[in-house]
């Protein structure tokens, strides 16, 4: 008895520490990143010192400004009409037999399941042929055509758990069509909306691949910002450091607010 109790608890202490090693090496980036956006100097890694200056600079100063504004339009933007085709493709993907849902579904994970590299080239290809200026609008249609399946693959999961006889009762109710999609399925498929929204914007603020390839000259944002200026030799401001623990942070509290509301949301129903 003792040897079988001493080997559960040398598997649950490895298991453990396996755990924490691999959380280390996955955050250990982020917190190289943390330890350069308070350090005082502008050379190299060496410490100088604590300061909050590159996080003052980041919002008073015109240090990255329209690379970030550039970012979080592209993002904000991709995510909003992302979430609304995702949500709309996959009702209609719902509302299929299973042997077209299912071939519907393999249609969809091409994005996922592709190298962002092949999707990169394949959409900048598609953009010269279709003659379009490189710029906003075509990494904005990239952004908005890679983040799509994302959503559906966060709502699909909702709508399976729905109970279709709601939407029937909805239509005998006096819903049109439309209506009852508003106020039936949206209403109860929402968390699945919202994970697909945080995906989509999560996808599109993170991105540099896809939009390198089809910015063009004109458009930068932070990603694509940094690596020119890091591949001309220049030296960049350690403000993108700070921006980057920010956006960090907020994905964090964004996550961690969804799941404290959802579980609240389980608890009480």
């Amino acid at each position: 008895m003792m040897t079988r109790s001493f080997k559960r608890k040398a598997i649950k202490t490895t298991g453990l520490l396996l755990t924490i090693l691999a959380y280390l090496i996955i955050f250990s980036p982020i917190l190289v990143i943390f330890v350069l956006s308070i350090n005082n100097s502008t050379k190299g890694y060496s410490w100088d010192g604590f300061t909050l200056r590159w996080y003052r600079d980041l919002f008073l100063k015109d240090v990255m400004k329209e690379p970030i504004m550039n970012t979080l339009g592209v993002a904000l933007m991709s995510t909003l009409l992302a979430t609304a085709l995702g949500t709309i493709f996959a009702i209609g993907i719902n509302a299929l037999e299973k042997k077209k849902r299912v071939q519907m579904m393999v249609v969809n994970n091409i994005p996922v399941v592709n190298p962002d590299i092949v999707t990169g080239i394949s959409l900048m290809i598609v953009f010269s042929l279709l003659s379009f200026t490189l710029g906003y609008y075509t990494v904005l249609l990239a952004h908005v055509f890679f983040s799509i399946p994302y959503v559906v693959l966060s709502v699909m999961p909702r709508l399976k758990k729905l109970d279709s006889n709601l939407y029937e009762a909805a239509l005998d109710l006096g819903c049109s069509r439309f209506s009852g999609i508003f106020r039936v399925i949206i209403p109860n498929i929402s968390t699945g909306i919202l994970s697909g929204a945080l995906m989509a914007f999560t996808m599109s603020i993170d991105d540099f691949i896809i939009t390198y390839f089809t910015s063009g000259a004109e458009y930068m944002n932070v990603s694509t910002w940094l690596y020119a200026t890091i591949s001309r030799g220049r030296s960049f401001t350690p403000a993108a450091y700070a921006y980057n623990i920010i956006i960090f942070t907020v994905t964090i509290g964004i996550i961690v607010f969804i799941n404290l509301k959802r579980d609240r949301k389980e608890k009480i129903t």
